[in-house]
């Protein structure tokens, strides 16, 4: 049987006064780094239609920040519940769990949720989300706008796992890098993806990937050294980054065990010609 992973999530709190001030965080035009240890209480937020829930907002679209997309670590209490949770008409969204065991109705079939359970919303479907466990449940929350695409249907819903699906190996790296894909990547249905990329100990982007599509990382288990822009900086799980698009990245998975992130990127659209709404 397959053990099961182990996740990051906040610690909250607050550091003792005796501690050191200056942090890993990194804001720059062309990429962002928000580690683990300033994710804490006072930096959360209360979200309208979510009862006894708080959220760190990690991106959101921001001029000089995200673009594309918000992304957010969501904690219910116990009895914690949201029955209006998506606020913007057209929204899709992904839904990974951290921890803990939410309850999820989705266009009216209920899903008893674990780590590692993947949801993904489909533009305009309807979802509520409950906690009635004794213990906290914490969340990835990824939120795009949905763009439709001439001649594709907007996707449907699904509820999928970590476990469920199989990492395919990287090109020419002898299986130490793999993509866990949630959607066919041949779905131009979908117009953006969230998936799970694993490096196996000394594993690496042999180049610096430059490219259109937007990121958002959330690090969810090990180390790695990665290449942002012009500057090399040490992740851990727990880490968000931002990488604005054309952000040179790279890299070395550092830790002893594998090196694994959600990543968001927005694909399968043609280039808008105006910087302005549709």
């Amino acid at each position: 049987m397959t053990e099961p992973r182990r996740y990051s999530s906040p610690t909250a709190g607050l550091p003792p006064q005796t501690q050191r001030t200056r942090d890993r965080a990194i804001f720059t035009p062309a990429y962002a780094v928000i580690p683990n240890t300033v994710m804490r209480d006072i930096v959360t937020s209360r979200l309208p239609g979510w009862h006894d829930c708080r959220a760190w907002v990690l991106a959101r679209p921001l001029t000089g920040f995200a673009e594309t997309f918000a992304q957010l670590i969501v904690e219910m209490a116990p009895g914690g519940a949201s029955d209006t949770p998506e606020p913007d008409a057209g929204a899709e969204a992904v839904l990974f769990v951290l921890s803990g065991a939410p309850t999820l109705t989705l266009d009216g079939a209920t899903h008893a949720l674990t780590p590692g359970s993947y949801v993904f919303v489909g533009p305009n479907s309807d979802w509520q989300l409950h906690n009635t466990e004794a213990t906290p449940a914490r969340l990835q929350w990824v939120r795009k706008r949905y763009e439709p695409a001439p001649g594709w249907p907007a996707p449907g819903s699904f509820v999928s796992h970590d476990q469920d699906v199989v990492a395919e190996s990287m090109p020419d790296c002898d299986g130490v890098w793999a993509t866990s894909r949630f959607v066919g990547a041949e779905d131009l249905s979908h117009d953006m993806h969230v998936n799970i990329v694993t490096f196996q100990p000394g594993g690496v982007i042999p180049f610096s990937e430059t490219h259109v599509m937007e990121h958002g990382i959330y690090v969810l288990e090990g180390r790695a050294l990665y290449q942002l822009n012009d500057d090399w900086v040490e992740v851990e799980a727990g880490d968000f980054l931002w990488l604005r698009a054309f952000c040179p990245q790279a890299c070395y998975a550092a830790g002893p065990g594998p090196f694994r992130y959600l990543l968001y990127k927005d694909v399968n659209r043609h280039p808008r010609l105006s910087l302005g709404p549709s």
